[in-house]
């Protein structure tokens, strides 16, 4: 197995027993969340808080024409003395694959399949709308990401998500 793999899988299994880890008292106004981020990687979000300050994330977008599955170890902080807003910041990784078709000026290309592994950081503010189980996401997803043939892609990634509560 290569270096890449073998840092992810790390990375994936320090972001989830960390948040076994953490203690006992509840941090924010919700345990869990399912929403949307919208942003050069746009998708699908899941987040489980820990019952201190960490949690874990699980986002599986879409950009240009390939499929990221990302999952990110995330600590938050009380931001302005506000109830329910939090800074949020962390890191973790993700596994990429190409669809294998992707569009430019309205034609059709073809490329065939590949794969990318990346490492992400984050850092974001986060709104949890007091009286409706809705949260609110303004965030910044910094990776570096290196393709099956070797080569590098770095990206800031920015992102606004909105998230049902639970």
């Amino acid at each position: 197995m290569n270096t890449l793999k073998k840092t992810f899988i790390i990375l994936l299994f320090l972001s989830i027993t960390g948040v076994a880890s953490e203690g006992q008292s509840l941090t924010g106004n919700y345990r869990a969340a399912i929403g949307v981020r919208a942003g050069e990687t746009s998708g699908v979000t899941f987040k489980i808080r820990g019952r201190n300050s960490g949690g874990v994330e699980l986002l599986a977008g879409l950009w240009s024409d390939w499929l990221n599955l990302t999952a990110l170890y995330e600590r938050n902080v009380p931001a302005f003395g506000v109830n329910g807003m939090n800074w949020y910041y962390g890191g973790g990784g993700h596994v990429a694959f190409s669809t294998g078709t992707y569009y430019n000026g309205g034609r059709r290309y073809s490329r065939g399949s590949d794969y990318a592994l990346g490492v992400d950081g984050i850092v974001g503010l986060e709104y949890k709308i007091p009286p409706i189980p809705f949260a609110v996401s303004l965030d910044l997803k910094p990776l570096v990401e290196v393709y099956r043939n070797g080569d590098l892609f770095f990206g800031l990634d920015p992102g606004i998500g909105v998230k049902f509560t639970f």
